[in-house]
Protein backbone atom coordinates (compact mmCIF):
# COMPACT_ATOMS: atom_id res chain seq x y z
CA UNK A 1 0.00 0.00 0.00
CA UNK A 2 2.96 2.50 -0.10
CA UNK A 3 1.82 3.98 -3.64
CA UNK A 4 -1.61 4.58 -2.04
CA UNK A 5 0.11 6.06 1.38
CA UNK A 6 2.57 8.26 -0.52
CA UNK A 7 -0.39 9.80 -2.87
CA UNK A 8 -2.46 9.89 0.03
CA UNK A 9 -0.64 12.86 1.33
CA UNK A 10 -1.11 14.88 -1.86
CA UNK A 11 -4.11 14.36 -2.48
CA UNK A 12 -5.29 15.67 1.15
CA UNK A 13 -2.38 18.70 0.56
CA UNK A 14 -3.91 20.21 -2.24
CA UNK A 15 -7.45 20.50 -0.80
CA UNK A 16 -7.77 23.35 1.47
CA UNK A 17 -4.49 21.98 2.83
CA UNK A 18 -2.70 19.14 4.64
CA UNK A 19 -5.59 19.15 7.59
CA UNK A 20 -6.92 14.95 6.95
CA UNK A 21 -10.23 16.44 5.22
CA UNK A 22 -9.57 13.44 2.92
CA UNK A 23 -10.14 11.06 6.10
CA UNK A 24 -13.84 12.16 6.81
CA UNK A 25 -16.54 9.97 6.04
CA UNK A 26 -19.94 11.43 4.93
CA UNK A 27 -22.28 12.47 6.86
CA UNK A 28 -25.57 14.60 6.59
CA UNK A 29 -23.20 18.06 6.82
CA UNK A 30 -20.07 16.46 5.51
CA UNK A 31 -19.91 15.89 1.95
CA UNK A 32 -16.85 13.46 2.25
CA UNK A 33 -13.77 13.65 -0.47
CA UNK A 34 -13.65 10.14 -0.01
CA UNK A 35 -16.38 10.11 -3.25
CA UNK A 36 -14.90 12.20 -5.13
CA UNK A 37 -13.58 10.75 -8.67
CA UNK A 38 -10.44 11.17 -7.61
CA UNK A 39 -9.89 8.98 -4.61
CA UNK A 40 -11.84 6.33 -5.66
CA UNK A 41 -8.78 3.82 -5.27
CA UNK A 42 -7.87 4.84 -1.80
CA UNK A 43 -10.57 2.37 -0.33
CA UNK A 44 -8.48 0.30 0.94
CA UNK A 45 -5.92 2.58 2.41
CA UNK A 46 -8.04 3.87 5.48
CA UNK A 47 -8.29 1.35 7.41
CA UNK A 48 -4.87 1.15 7.74
CA UNK A 49 -4.39 5.06 8.79
CA UNK A 50 -7.22 3.82 11.51
CA UNK A 51 -4.39 1.23 12.28
CA UNK A 52 -1.96 3.56 12.53
CA UNK A 53 -3.90 6.09 14.70
CA UNK A 54 -4.68 3.27 17.05
CA UNK A 55 -1.84 2.14 17.80
CA UNK A 56 0.06 6.03 18.25
CA UNK A 57 -2.69 6.81 20.38
CA UNK A 58 -1.80 3.48 22.37
CA UNK A 59 1.62 4.64 22.88
CA UNK A 60 0.47 7.99 24.00
CA UNK A 61 -2.02 7.60 25.94
CA UNK A 62 -4.02 9.57 24.07
CA UNK A 63 -4.81 11.36 21.15
CA UNK A 64 -2.10 13.94 20.84
CA UNK A 65 -0.94 13.02 17.12
CA UNK A 66 -3.41 14.37 14.51
CA UNK A 67 -4.59 12.61 11.62
CA UNK A 68 -3.33 14.66 9.35
CA UNK A 69 0.62 14.25 10.68
CA UNK A 70 -0.01 10.24 10.81
CA UNK A 71 -0.76 10.99 6.81
CA UNK A 72 2.48 12.73 6.59
CA UNK A 73 4.78 10.46 8.45
CA UNK A 74 3.19 7.45 6.77
CA UNK A 75 3.44 8.95 3.24
CA UNK A 76 7.55 9.75 4.41
CA UNK A 77 7.35 6.18 5.71
CA UNK A 78 6.09 4.61 3.39
CA UNK A 79 9.12 6.03 0.50
CA UNK A 80 11.90 4.98 3.46
CA UNK A 81 10.19 1.39 2.86
CA UNK A 82 10.40 0.90 -0.87
CA UNK A 83 14.20 1.89 -0.95
CA UNK A 84 13.67 5.96 -1.50
CA UNK A 85 14.91 8.78 0.75
CA UNK A 86 14.44 10.06 3.74
CA UNK A 87 13.35 13.55 5.10
CA UNK A 88 12.61 15.52 8.61
CA UNK A 89 8.70 15.71 8.78
CA UNK A 90 7.73 18.47 10.36
CA UNK A 91 5.21 18.08 13.19
CA UNK A 92 2.17 20.11 14.92
CA UNK A 93 -0.89 19.81 11.86
CA UNK A 94 -4.22 19.92 13.31
CA UNK A 95 -7.30 17.92 11.98
CA UNK A 96 -10.06 19.85 9.66
CA UNK A 97 -13.63 20.05 11.07
CA UNK A 98 -14.83 19.73 7.57
CA UNK A 99 -13.73 18.23 3.72
CA UNK A 100 -14.78 19.59 0.29
CA UNK A 101 -15.63 16.85 -2.26
CA UNK A 102 -16.06 19.69 -4.92
CA UNK A 103 -12.10 20.74 -4.73
CA UNK A 104 -11.18 17.19 -4.55
CA UNK A 105 -12.44 16.99 -8.00
CA UNK A 106 -10.95 20.15 -9.15
CA UNK A 107 -7.73 20.10 -7.64
CA UNK A 108 -6.25 17.45 -9.01
CA UNK A 109 -5.42 17.12 -12.24
CA UNK A 110 -7.07 15.07 -14.93
CA UNK A 111 -4.92 12.43 -16.20
CA UNK A 112 -5.59 13.97 -19.95
CA UNK A 113 -3.68 17.11 -18.58
CA UNK A 114 -1.43 18.91 -20.81
CA UNK A 115 1.82 20.84 -19.34
CA UNK A 116 0.39 23.97 -18.97
CA UNK A 117 -2.56 22.65 -17.24
CA UNK A 118 -0.48 20.60 -14.92
CA UNK A 119 1.71 23.84 -14.22
CA UNK A 120 -0.97 25.88 -13.36
CA UNK A 121 -2.76 23.08 -10.90
CA UNK A 122 0.59 23.05 -8.90
CA UNK A 123 0.73 26.80 -8.96
CA UNK A 124 -2.51 27.41 -7.53
CA UNK A 125 -0.83 25.26 -3.96
CA UNK A 126 2.04 27.22 -4.11
CA UNK A 127 4.34 25.06 -6.13
CA UNK A 128 6.20 25.83 -8.98
CA UNK A 129 7.64 23.95 -12.20
CA UNK A 130 10.60 21.88 -10.32
CA UNK A 131 7.84 20.51 -7.58
CA UNK A 132 5.55 19.64 -10.48
CA UNK A 133 7.90 17.11 -11.87
CA UNK A 134 9.84 15.69 -8.45
CA UNK A 135 6.44 15.11 -7.01
CA UNK A 136 5.37 13.32 -10.04
CA UNK A 137 8.21 11.16 -9.78
CA UNK A 138 5.85 9.56 -6.96
CA UNK A 139 4.60 7.61 -9.89
CA UNK A 140 7.56 5.67 -9.40
CA UNK A 141 5.26 3.49 -7.63
CA UNK A 142 2.15 1.90 -8.01
CA UNK A 143 -0.36 1.24 -10.55
CA UNK A 144 -3.50 3.42 -13.12
CA UNK A 145 -6.51 2.69 -13.76
CA UNK A 146 -7.53 1.27 -17.58
CA UNK A 147 -9.72 4.58 -17.60
CA UNK A 148 -6.99 6.64 -16.69
CA UNK A 149 -5.06 5.68 -19.63
CA UNK A 150 -7.30 4.49 -22.42
CA UNK A 151 -7.48 7.65 -24.14
CA UNK A 152 -3.73 7.48 -24.47
CA UNK A 153 -2.88 4.14 -25.91
CA UNK A 154 -5.09 4.48 -28.36
CA UNK A 155 -4.90 7.82 -29.55
CA UNK A 156 -1.40 9.57 -28.31
CA UNK A 157 1.28 9.84 -31.05
CA UNK A 158 3.68 10.14 -28.11
CA UNK A 159 4.07 6.48 -27.02
CA UNK A 160 6.08 3.89 -27.60
CA UNK A 161 4.11 1.52 -30.31
CA UNK A 162 5.13 -1.53 -28.65
CA UNK A 163 4.18 -0.35 -25.02
CA UNK A 164 0.55 1.28 -26.35
CA UNK A 165 0.13 -2.49 -28.04
CA UNK A 166 1.35 -3.66 -24.83
CA UNK A 167 -1.15 -2.15 -22.76
CA UNK A 168 -4.20 -2.36 -25.03
CA UNK A 169 -3.87 -6.17 -23.91
CA UNK A 170 -4.64 -5.37 -20.69
CA UNK A 171 -7.07 -2.56 -21.19
CA UNK A 172 -9.46 -2.63 -24.13
CA UNK A 173 -11.63 -0.02 -26.17
CA UNK A 174 -14.84 -0.73 -24.65
CA UNK A 175 -14.83 -2.10 -20.70
CA UNK A 176 -12.04 -3.35 -18.15
CA UNK A 177 -12.34 0.19 -16.83
CA UNK A 178 -10.61 -0.79 -13.46
CA UNK A 179 -7.59 -3.06 -14.75
CA UNK A 180 -4.56 -1.77 -13.64
CA UNK A 181 -1.65 -1.30 -15.44
CA UNK A 182 2.25 -0.54 -13.72
CA UNK A 183 3.22 3.47 -13.74
CA UNK A 184 6.47 2.19 -14.53
CA UNK A 185 8.71 -0.83 -15.10
CA UNK A 186 9.47 -1.47 -10.85
CA UNK A 187 6.28 -0.26 -9.33
CA UNK A 188 7.34 -1.85 -5.96
CA UNK A 189 10.67 0.04 -6.11
CA UNK A 190 11.15 4.03 -5.28
CA UNK A 191 13.75 4.64 -8.09
CA UNK A 192 14.69 6.76 -11.56
CA UNK A 193 12.36 4.47 -13.64
CA UNK A 194 9.93 6.69 -13.94
CA UNK A 195 11.93 9.37 -15.48
CA UNK A 196 13.48 6.75 -17.85
CA UNK A 197 10.22 6.04 -19.40
CA UNK A 198 9.24 9.16 -19.86
CA UNK A 199 12.30 9.42 -22.16
CA UNK A 200 11.47 6.73 -23.59
CA UNK A 201 7.92 7.79 -24.36
CA UNK A 202 6.67 5.02 -21.71
CA UNK A 203 4.50 7.37 -19.67
CA UNK A 204 1.33 5.58 -18.66
CA UNK A 205 -1.25 8.32 -18.62
CA UNK A 206 -0.99 11.47 -20.79
CA UNK A 207 -0.03 13.41 -18.00
CA UNK A 208 2.63 11.81 -17.21
CA UNK A 209 4.28 12.05 -20.77
CA UNK A 210 3.28 15.56 -20.81
CA UNK A 211 6.28 16.27 -18.84
CA UNK A 212 8.71 15.16 -21.23
CA UNK A 213 7.43 16.25 -24.74
CA UNK A 214 9.04 19.34 -25.84
CA UNK A 215 8.07 21.53 -23.36
CA UNK A 216 10.03 23.63 -20.26
CA UNK A 217 10.11 20.36 -17.86
CA UNK A 218 11.93 18.21 -20.19
CA UNK A 219 15.16 19.10 -18.73
CA UNK A 220 14.66 18.28 -15.34
CA UNK A 221 12.72 14.94 -16.42
CA UNK A 222 16.40 13.92 -18.53
CA UNK A 223 18.20 15.27 -15.22
CA UNK A 224 16.45 12.99 -13.27
CA UNK A 225 16.27 9.92 -15.02
CA UNK A 226 20.12 9.95 -14.98
CA UNK A 227 20.62 10.95 -11.60
CA UNK A 228 18.75 9.43 -9.04
CA UNK A 229 20.80 10.95 -6.04
CA UNK A 230 19.38 14.41 -7.35
CA UNK A 231 16.27 13.40 -7.56
CA UNK A 232 15.99 11.59 -4.21
CA UNK A 233 17.31 15.19 -2.64
CA UNK A 234 15.13 17.37 -4.56
CA UNK A 235 12.24 14.99 -3.85
CA UNK A 236 12.62 15.46 -0.30
CA UNK A 237 12.46 18.98 -0.05
CA UNK A 238 9.53 19.03 -2.60
CA UNK A 239 7.86 16.62 0.01
CA UNK A 240 8.39 18.88 2.84
CA UNK A 241 6.99 22.28 0.44
CA UNK A 242 3.73 20.04 0.24
CA UNK A 243 3.71 19.23 3.50
CA UNK A 244 3.38 23.08 4.84
CA UNK A 245 0.04 24.15 2.53
CA UNK A 246 -2.01 25.55 4.82
CA UNK A 247 -1.43 23.30 8.00
CA UNK A 248 -3.75 24.25 10.90
CA UNK A 249 -1.95 25.14 13.85
CA UNK A 250 -2.66 26.99 17.23
CA UNK A 251 -6.57 26.66 18.21
CA UNK A 252 -7.70 26.20 14.53
CA UNK A 253 -9.24 22.86 13.63
CA UNK A 254 -8.81 19.90 16.10
CA UNK A 255 -6.67 16.77 16.98
CA UNK A 256 -9.40 13.86 16.03
CA UNK A 257 -9.91 11.13 18.52
CA UNK A 258 -11.26 9.13 15.00
CA UNK A 259 -9.92 9.90 11.94
CA UNK A 260 -13.06 9.62 10.03
CA UNK A 261 -15.05 11.69 12.35
CA UNK A 262 -15.13 15.63 13.73
CA UNK A 263 -15.13 15.03 17.49
CA UNK A 264 -18.40 16.35 18.87
CA UNK A 265 -18.35 19.22 21.21
CA UNK A 266 -18.24 19.12 24.86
Amino acid sequence: MGASLLRLQFHDCVVNGCDASILLDRTSTIDSEKNAITNTDFVGVFPIIDKIKFEVDKVCHGPIVSCADIITVAARDSVVALGGPSWKVKLGRRDSTSANRTAANANIASPLADLPTLIKSFKDQGLDEKDLVVLSGAHTLGSAQCLTFRDRIYNDTNIDPAFASQLQTICPRVGGDLRHAPLDSTRHFFDVKYFTGLVNKKGLMSSDQALFNGGETDALVLKYSRNQNEFFEDFAKSMIKMGDIQPLTGNRGQIRTNCRKVNLKN
